[in-house]
């Protein structure tokens, strides 16, 4: 019987023209379990956190797996991570593409990023980086970069309107930055 998801994800690394060894390190499996994924005698994973690092890594939802069961609750919906989809398909840019403008070691964690199980970093130097693979103009940056640090100071208990005067000193500093 051939496996429906092992296809799929051999069509997309031929279409794609990635190397199964780059795909294992985007996905943070070994290339051994690669070659087992695409390998149509043999069940395709069932693991919830790998089939939707595939799915990222694809541009696709893990649902489109028929092997993918939800085992926690739905991620809530993330306005930054959205945006920066937005600014992926801007530059009309497939997700494997932008991977692959990362070095090595940083493409699990954009992965991870992507599928929504990694906050964005609100670290300024990190972020700069995505923004220049993705020419995100600096005015539009900076409002992207705010969005994220401040919706990271929410979730920490930050309050946002009683502490108005401290963020926005905070903020027109590195504005100027």
């Amino acid at each position: 019987m051939k496996n429906k998801s092992s296809a799929k994800v051999n069509n997309f690394l031929q279409k794609n023209n990635l190397h199964k060894k780059d795909f294992a390190q985007m996905i943070g499996v070994t290339l051994s379990y690669v070659y087992n994924l695409i390998d149509e005698n043999i069940p395709f994973s069932t693991r919830s956190t790998t089939i939707e690092r595939i799915a990222a890594v694809m541009g696709i939802l893990p649902e489109d797996f028929e092997e993918y069961v939800i085992e926690d609750d739905p991620i809530p919906y993330n306005k930054n991570l959205e945006k920066l989809k937005e600014y992926i398909k801007k530059n009309n840019m497939e997700i494997v593409e932008f991977l692959k403008l990362f070095e090595r070691k940083k493409r699990l964690k954009m992965v991870d990023i992507l599928r929504g199980t990694t906050p964005l970093p609100i670290d300024f130097e990190e972020l700069k980086e995505i923004k220049e693979i993705l020419k995100i103009n600096k005015e539009d940056f900076f409002e992207f970069w705010k969005s994220i640090f401040t919706e990271y100071l929410q979730k920490g208990g930050f309050d946002i309107e009683k502490n108005q005067t401290l963020l926005n000193c905070m903020l027109s500093c590195t504005k100027e930055a």
